[in-house]
């Protein structure tokens, strides 16, 4: 088991980071000139944050980037 200690603000500034990224990456999936072996790889990445997001965010941030079926 790991740990890792951080004030408020940093874990304030993390939750940001990463739902910027997780924004990003939804809407380069809309982009249709993105290749599917792109989108596939966006995917991972998309889920791996969300795992991360889940760890670091209240449960009504997470909410909202619950992946759906079209990733």
């Amino acid at each position: 088991m790991l740990g890792l200690m951080v004030s408020d603000t940093e874990l304030k500034e993390m939750e940001y980071l990463v739902k910027r990224e997780m924004e990003e990456i939804l809407l380069d999936m809309e982009d249709s000139r993105v290749d599917q072996v792109v989108k596939e790889a966006m995917t991972a990445r998309y889920r791996v944050l969300f795992q991360l997001l889940r760890k670091i965010a209240d449960d009504q941030e997470v909410i909202k980037y619950i992946p759906n079926y079209k990733l």
